[in-house]
């Protein structure tokens, strides 16, 4: 006959490996639930906008670069010109 602890212990221990079991599958879950919602997010935004260097806005980041060059330094070459440098 099996004593009461033994019964004790080996309840425990199932209860235990039980318990520990649920919490693994659960953590899991999250996790990969959150990796499908990061995933779905990001191929909706990458469908929704350009990336941030896109073709448009390296025109764009260009274009307004070097217009406020010519407006920050055109004063200054007008000068020099006028000059004959």
């Amino acid at each position: 006959m099996v004593s009461v602890l033994t019964q004790e212990r080996l309840l425990g221990a199932a209860l235990g490996s039980i318990f520990t079991g649920v919490v693994v599958f659960e953590q899991r879950r999250s996790i990969y639930k959150s990796i499908s919602d990061n995933q779905a997010q990001s191929d909706v935004l990458s469908q929704v906008r350009e990336p941030i260097f896109g073709k448009q806005s390296r025109s764009q980041f260009a274009h307004l670069w070097n217009k406020a060059v010519d407006q920050t330094f055109g004063p200054v070459i007008d000068l020099l010109s006028s000059r004959g440098w």
